[in-house]
Parts: C-alpha cells; sequence; structure tokens
C-alpha cells in the first residue's frame, strides 16, 4: 500500500535532574557542595533512506518518544547524556508542525538529518549555584522537559519525470511498457489511485525515474477528485509529460483536455508552468487519432507533440529519448526539490527580555511565558533556596510590578505554568 501522509507525536527526552550533595570525605573539613547536573535528553531526528518510498511505517507507530537523561550524581560528576532517537523517512518527505502548519524540515537527500524535538538539558546541580554570598546552595533544578509537539508528514515523490493526463488515457499502460514498474491497466476511471515508478533505461546508457500519477479533473487544484493527494506529487518532477488521448475515446476533444490540465497545474503551482513539457500523443493506433492530431497540431503550434501507442509501441522509444535528453538538462533532482521549498526554515533567536501576558481566570491571575513555564518545570519547590531563586527571577523580570499594574495584592493567586502559589508583599 502507498502511503503519503501521515499524523505522528514526538517526544523529546526530558533532561536529567540536577543532584544536591556535598563533600564527605573525612579529612575536608566544611566540604562544599558537590551535586552534579543533570544529562542532556536524547533529541528526535529524523533522517532520509534511501531505501523507503512510503509513510506506510507511521500507519502502525505514531508515537515516538526518546530517552531522559540521567540524573547528576555526587562529587560533581555529570549525568549520562541520552541517545537521540534515530526515525527514518523516505526522501521526499516534508514534515509541518500540525498546530500552526509551519515548515519544520524538507527532507530530499539521502543521509539527510533534521532534528524535530529538541532534549531537554539537564538542571543544575547545586555545586553551579555557590556564590560569594552563599556558598553551600541547597538547591538543585530539575531536567528541563523535552520538546513534545505533533508533526505532519507529507511524501512528495522525487520522481524525474512525471505522466499527466486526464483518467484512461494510457498513462499506466505507458509506465508498464518503458520500464518494470506493473500498474494497475484496465479501462475504467481512475484505475490509478496512488503513484507508481518506474526506472526507465534509455540505450543502455542513460536512466530516469518515471511517475505514473493518478488522473486529473477539473478542479484538481481545489482538492476535487485525487486533488491534491495528486498535484503534490507533481511539484518535484523535472519534467512533464502530458499523454492525451487521440483515439478522443468517449467523446474527448484533445486539445481541450491539453488546456484543462494546463490550467490545473497552473492554478495549484505556477511554477509549474514553467516546467519543460512534452506532449505523448497517445493511441494513434485508433484510426481516428491521425485526423485528431492534425487539428491537435493546428490548435497548439508551439508544443512540443510526439506521437505514441503505449499498445504497440509505436514511437515509445522516440518519447523516452527526449524525455532523458530533458531530464539530464534539468540537473539533479534534488536541486529542483529544493527550489520547491516554500519558505526557508531560520534558526530565530530568543527575545533579550523576557516574554509574557498577564491575564485574568476568575480570581486567579495567570501569568503566560514560555520562559517562565520552563523556569517553573525545572524548580524544586520543595528546596527554600530555589523558591528563594524563583522569587528574585519574577522580581528582576518585572512581573511581580507587573501583577500589581493588574491589581493584585496579597493573598491573591497566581499562576505560572502548572504551578499556584499565593502572591506575597
Amino acid at each position: 500500500m502507498f502511503v503519503d501522509t501521515a499524523k505522528i507525536e514526538v517526544k523529546a527526552g526530558d533532561g536529567g535532574n540536577g543532584m544536591v550533595a556535598y563533600r564527605r570525605e573525612k579529612y575536608v573539613p566544611m566540604g562544599g557542595p558537590a551535586g552534579g547536573d543533570g544529562g542532556r535528553g536524547g533529541d528526535v531526528v529524523f533522517i532520509v533512506d534511501d531505501g523507503l518510498r512510503t509513510l506506510m511505517d507511521f500507519r502502525y507507530q505514531r508515537h515516538f518518544r526518546a530517552s531522559a537523561g540521567e540524573n547528576g550524581r555526587p562529587k560533581s560528576q555529570h549525568g549520562a547524556n541520552a541517545e537521540d532517537l534515530v526515525v527514518r523517512v523516505p526522501p521526499g518527505t516534508v514534515v509541518r508542525d500540525a498546530l500552526t502548519i509551519e515548515l519544520i524540515a524538507d527532507l530530499t537527500v539521502h543521509g539527510q538529518r533534521a532534528i524535530i524535538a529538541k532534549g531537554g538539558r539537564g538542571g543544575r546541580g547545586n555545586a553551579r549555584f555557590a556564590s560569594a554570598r552563599n556558598k553551600a546552595p541547597d538547591m538543585a533544578e530539575r531536567g528541563e522537559p523535552g520538546q513534545q509537539r505533533e508533526v505532519l508528514l507529507e511524501l512528495k515523490l522525487l520522481a524525474d519525470a512525471g505522466l499527466v493526463g486526464f483518467p484512461s488515457v494510457g498513462k499506466s499502460t505507458l509506465l508498464s511498457v518503458v520500464s518494470a514498474a506493473r500498474p494497475k491497466v484496465a479501462d475504467y476511471h481512475f484505475t490509478t489511485l496512488t503513484p507508481h515508478l518506474g526506472v526507465v533505461s534509455v540505450d543502455g546508457e542513460r536512466s530516469f525515474v518515471l511517475a505514473d500519477l493518478p488522473g486529473l479533473i477539473e478542479g484538481a487544484h481545489a482538492g476535487h477528485g485525487l486533488g491534491h493527494e495528486f498535484l503534490r506529487h507533481i511539484e518535484r518532477t523535472k519534467v512533464l509529460v502530458h499523454v492525451i488521448d487521440m483515439g478522443a475515446s468517449e467523446g474527448r476533444d484533445p486539445a481541450a483536455d491539453y488546456h484543462a490540465i494546463a490550467r490545473e497545474l497552473v492554478a495549484y503551482n505556477e511554477i509549474l508552468a514553467r516546467r519543460p513539457q512534452v506532449v505523448a500523443a497517445n493511441k494513434m493506433d485508433i484510426p481516428e487519432a491521425s485526423e485528431h492530431l492534425k487539428d491537435f497540431r493546428e490548435a497548439l503550434p508551439d508544443v512540443e507533440i510526439i506521437p505514441i501507442s503505449a499498445a504497440t509501441g509505436l514511437g515509445v522509444d522516440v518519447l523516452m529519448r527526449r524525455v532523458a535528453d530533458l531530464v539530464v538538462t534539468q540537473g539533479n533532482v534534488e536541486q529542483v526539490a529544493a527550489q520547491q521549498t516554500e519558505e526557508e526554515v531560520v534558526y530565530r533567536a530568543p527575545p533579550e527580555r523576557l516574554q509574557y501576558v498577564i491575564s485574568r481566570d476568575q480570581d486567579t491571575y495567570v501569568v503566560e511565558s514560555a520562559e517562565l513555564d520552563r523556569l517553573v518545570a525545572m524548580t524544586q519547590f520543595d528546596q527554600y533556596d530555589a523558591v528563594k531563586r524563583f522569587q528574585a527571577i519574577m522580581r528582576r523580570s518585572g512581573v511581580d510590578n507587573a501583577l500589581r499594574a493588574r491589581g493584585a495584592k496579597d493573598g491573591d493567586t497566581i499562576r505560572v505554568g502548572d504551578m499556584e502559589f499565593d502572591f506575597v508583599e
């Protein structure tokens, strides 16, 4: 079964907890703090594997969780970092955040790697908090939670050339003739419901990957019929082969079919209109096809047309040689894929000042801030020194004054992340 979309959940590993410990050697009086840091949690990493062709594996496993880092140890020993969780995906996989639809990675080249969820850093042990004012801090951080997110996977085939056309024009028959691929062939519409790939060898010297793509219908760019299920795969192809039924089966007009296909491609992505294209005038073994071909040439004088019959083999070799020539002139398929990236994924530096929003939930003041949520998750509130540090950060960041400005008074309930506490003047 060909599967080209999937929705999964990934969870990076949490950082290990820092440790509170002190030196206890016999001849070291008043030994100082010696709690080690926790180890880093494992990342969830996607890597491209050329041996995969579909997203089938993600139908049966939808949750991927990396390991947590080890906790810190005495004698200032650092906990071990966790191994990254490696998930293999086929070339042509696009990864998006399921909530925001933001592009995370566009994976096209064998061995290409992308961190999809970042592991949490290890919490600091009490040895890291020693200072001239507090030489024996009785506090340590919890490990930072690993990133958790739902992601959408979308496969866009990496083929050199793609066969496009209305249903039942002979695309599957043509692919089966020129390659070892065996798509289903029958005399009814939408016989092909999923893309098929075949390797075409030309003159024993050149080869290219040819894709048989499901048939188009009017309105495909808007999602009608197979719609985007078809059109996403054509974005990566370097050369388009329009397969036209010159036998005019079912009363079709070959020129009208060509224009309809062209409109759908342009409406979906204008870049497709600039791709090298060639028309395969198929079914020339039908008696009326010659007359229809003459009319077609008159209607489209600027279009490159190669008459063929997939059923008898007429002109097929000529067509494949021409496609091979066009493929060579278009360069590497991964370069074409790179040109189709909708947006560049860039690192965004965090803001210099802590960002937060204060709102009311009945009698509770709610402070929303990703930075403070992370601080809450990493603070051990059963440690006096840790609570004092948290309070100091709230004061220095201006949250205390902002709460007062919103009307918070002594004893009011404040919520930050999963923690609720009383406001104290």
